[in-house]
C-alpha cells in the first residue's frame, strides 16, 4: 500500500500540471459532454470496463442550456463489468445526442484486458470499443437565407438525411485503490459524412483525445475527498479543461456527496448525489454558464441513475 500511495502522490500532480499547461480556450466538440463523468468514466475511456469487481448499469441524461430553442440534449445507457475468472471486462452503451438540426445515435460494444504491474496492487488496463453510428441531419431546421445559392435545390437541402458509419475508440487506464490516470482516443476513423450528392462543405468526424486523472483520500472514517481532472482535445481545435472536487459522507447503508466542477472559460457546476445500500445511485448536477449565452438560458441540468450488482471478484 505504501508503494501505491507514493506512486499516486507522484503521478497525479504530474498529470494535473500537464493538464493546466495544456488547457486553452474552450471550443465546441463533436462528442457528448457529461458533468458527472467521474461517476461513469467508462464513457470517456473503454479501458475502464472490467476494472471493478462488479457489474453496473448507468443512465445519464443531460439537458443543456434550458430555455433555448433546439438546445442540446443527451441520453446514454451503459452496462459493463468484469469476467469472473479472467482479468478481462466487457460492456456496451447506447447513446443519443441531439444538437439543433443534427443528432447522432451510437451503439457500441467494448472489450478490455487488465493486469497487475506492481506488488502493491497497481494495475493497467487497455480497452477498445467498436460499433455503429447513425448521424442525422434535419434539413427543415436549416436556414438558407433570403437568397439561397441557385445551384442547390432547397427541397433537397431541407430534407432529412441520415448517414450510417462505423465508429471506434481505444483507451489505456492505470489505477490503484487511491488514484487513476487514463488516456483515450475517440472517433478513430475520422471519416467524412456525405449527406448530399454534391457536398456542401466538408462534414467530417474528427478524432478526440482525452487525458484524465483522479485521486481520493480518506479524511476520517466517515468522509472522503476526491479530486479529478480531464482534458479533451479535438484535432484542429482548442483544448477543453475541467477540474472537479467532491466530498463524500458515508455510513453503513448510504453515502452522500457534494462537489464543484470548473470547465475552463465555460461553466461552473454543482454536484450532489446519494448511493444507497451500495447498489442504487442517484446524482444531479447544475451548470452555470460563464459564456455570453448565459443571458439566454436558465442553465444546464444533468441526471444520473445507477445500479451496482453484487461483487463477483
Amino acid at each position: 500500500m505504501k508503494t501505491t500511495r507514493t506512486a499516486a502522490y507522484l503521478v497525479y500532480p504530474l498529470v494535473t500540471v500537464i493538464m493546466l499547461g495544456m488547457a486553452g480556450q474552450v471550443n465546441s466538440q463533436q462528442i457528448p459532454h457529461y458533468s458527472q463523468y467521474m461517476f461513469n468514466n467508462y464513457l470517456t475511456n473503454p479501458a475502464v470496463a472490467g476494472t471493478l469487481n462488479h457489474y453496473q448499469m448507468r443512465l445519464n441524461n443531460r439537458y443543456q442550456w434550458v430555455g433555448l430553442n433546439d438546445a442540446p440534449y443527451t441520453v446514454n445507457m451503459s452496462f459493463y463489468g468484469p469476467f469472473t475468472k479472467h482479468d478481462m471486462g466487457w460492456g456496451g452503451y447506447f447513446s443519443n445526442d441531439v444538437t439543433g438540426p443534427t443528432s447522432r445515435t451510437s451503439i457500441m460494444g467494448t472489450y478490455a484486458y487488465n493486469m497487475q504491474v506492481s506488488q502493491s496492487g497497481m494495475r493497467i488496463s487497455g480497452g477498445i470499443s467498436f460499433g455503429m453510428m447513425i448521424y442525422k441531419l434535419d434539413g427543415s431546421k436549416l436556414t438558407l437565407g433570403e437568397e439561397p445559392d441557385p445551384m442547390y435545390d432547397p427541397a433537397i437541402i431541407q430534407a432529412t438525411k441520415s448517414v450510417f458509419t462505423p465508429d471506434a475508440s481505444v483507451g489505456f487506464y492505470l489505477y490503484s485503490t487511491s488514484f487513476n490516470v487514463g488516456l483515450s482516443a475517440h472517433q478513430l476513423f475520422g471519416q467524412k459524412l456525405k449527406f448530399y450528392p454534391e457536398p456542401i462543405g466538408v462534414n467530417r468526424l474528427k478524432q478526440h483525445i482525452m487525458l484524465s486523472g483522479g485521486y481520493w483520500v480518506n479524511l476520517n472514517r466517515y468522509m472522503e475527498l476526491e479530486t479529478s481532472a480531464i482534458i479533451k482535445y479535438m484535432f484542429a481545435s482548442p483544448m477543453q479543461f475541467e477540474l472537479n472536487g467532491k466530498i463524500s459522507y458515508r455510513q453503513k447503508e448510504y453515502q452522500f456527496w457534494g462537489g464543484l466542477s470548473l470547465r475552463w472559460k465555460d461553466a461552473v457546476s454543482a454536484l450532489v448525489g446519494i448511493n444507497w445500500n451500495r447498489k442504487f445511485m442517484f446524482g444531479y448536477s447544475f451548470d452555470w454558464s460563464l459564456l455570453g449565452i448565459s443571458k439566454y438560458n436558465s442553465g444546464s441540468h444533468e441526471i444520473m441513475l445507477g445500479y451496482m450488482f453484487d461483487k463477483i471478484k
